[in-house]
């Protein structure tokens, strides 16, 4: 198994060696106990715009995605959609991410 490497902000360097199992590790030391149905839509989309573009998605298109609105994706990742979201979705820290 290949050790788990993060950068100084938590986010994995390697998105390549991203699984689900460690999408629940990083859920769980952001403070999110279970990953539902709508924290995996919004992992899916997140991952899926990664692979294909290989950036994270615009909000607006994580929401019109997921049907979610961005209140129900900060509840969901209190750390918000770049710092909570794209975390667990083991991307690199988005751009423009604080």
């Amino acid at each position: 198994m290949t050790a788990l490497e993060f950068d100084g902000d938590g986010f994995l360097k390697d998105p390549q060696i991203w699984t689900e199992d460690i999408a629940i590790n990083i859920a769980k030391e952001d403070g999110i106990n279970e990953l539902t149905t709508q924290h995996w839509s919004v992992i899916n989309v997140i991952r899926g715009n990664y692979l294909e573009k290989g950036m994270a998605p615009m909000i607006r298109t994580i929401c019109k995605e997921t049907g979610l609105k961005l209140r129900d994706i900060y509840e969901l990742f209190p750390l918000g959609p770049a710092r909570g979201a794209c975390r667990v979705a083991g991307l690199p820290k988005p751009d423009g991410c604080v």
